[in-house]
């Protein structure tokens, strides 16, 4: 597990960050939202140590880091880091050399990722030469060319359309399978909301919320709940302790006081017709995020 605790960072008298401390698990994605300027990108090179935290400590397994077992991370910066003349093929297995494999493992591991990411064609092209979202592409592949035992990347998705997206994404499941805890920003909540296991919420360098996905939606969520019965809903109105907020027929929107009365509806509910859907309604993570960085 990677564990960041209590880390606290300022620039020139301005704190940017404070008493930041989340947990990235094995084997899950975790989601890192935020506006610009809300941490993230100072946060992720902490845990790298490209920069030094005021306070607090980031550790794996329980032990601090330090530059021998970063050499263990995969990072993706957010501005793409390649070499543009160099070929594709080249600058991975570049890469994969500095991080200590051989020139066959490197070779071996990178043809197989770029091929797998969609760029089995390109490989001896210059990097230049790529679009934004192939060298997005290149930019992943070298971030998981030396194997490494936890992922740090910083806007992944950057860039990439839908289907680039699902590629991507189909890598990054197969190393959180193999147990590799996988940290990644994104201001696109809707890409982060499909994709990861956890979130973590971070705004003027405080972080708002943490935890596994459905757990912060159950949380955030009011007692709101959709009914849809087959038949008429308008006596819905009149049930004591229930708040309609939308009605069209058979279909009725309503907040309730407490469980009880929830219940009451649905009981109600099953003398007036056959209830085809009866669901709370949970929050998006948009809309969590709009409620916690307020």
């Amino acid at each position: 597990m990677l564990e960041v605790s209590h880390i606290t960072k300022s620039f020139g008298g301005r704190q940017v960050l404070t008493d930041v401390s989340f947990t990235v698990s094995p084997g899950r994605l975790t989601g890192f939202v935020g506006g610009n300027g809300a941490g993230k990108t100072t946060t992720m090179r902490i845990i790298l140590g490209v920069l030094s935290a005021d306070s607090g400590s980031v550790s794996l397994g329980g032990e601090r880091l330090d530059a021998d077992s970063r050499r263990l991370f995969g990072y993706m910066p957010e501005e793409r880091g390649l070499y543009p003349k160099m070929r594709v093929l080249e600058q991975v297995v570049y890469l994969a050399r500095l991080h200590g494999l051989s020139a066959r493992e490197a070779t071996a591991n990178a043809t197989a990722l770029l091929e797998q990411l969609g760029l089995g064609e390109r490989l001896n092209d210059a990097v230049e030469t790529l679009s934004l979202g192939n060298q997005q592409r290149a930019q992943i592949a070298a971030a998981l060319v030396h194997e490494p035992r936890v992922l740090v990347l910083d806007e992944p998705f950057s860039g990439l359309d839908p289907m680039a997206v699902e590629v991507v994404l189909t890598v990054l499941k197969q190393r959180a399978a193999m147990g590799v805890p996988v940290l990644f920003s994104s201001h696109q909540l809707d890409i982060v909301e499909r994709l990861c296991d956890d979130v973590v919420v971070i705004a003027d360098g405080i972080i708002r919320a943490a935890g596994p996905r459905e757990k912060l939606r159950e949380e955030h969520s009011r007692n709101v709940t959709e009914l849809l019965l087959d038949g008429d809903t308008g006596w819905v109105r009149d049930m004591p302790g229930v708040t309609v907020l939308d009605f069209d027929g058979g279909y009725a929107l309503f907040e309730a006081e407490d469980e009880a009365a929830r219940q009451r509806v649905l009981n109600q509910a099953l003398c007036h017709g056959a209830v085809v859907d009866f669901a709370r309604q949970r929050p998006s993570l948009t809309e969590i995020f709009t409620e916690v960085v307020r």
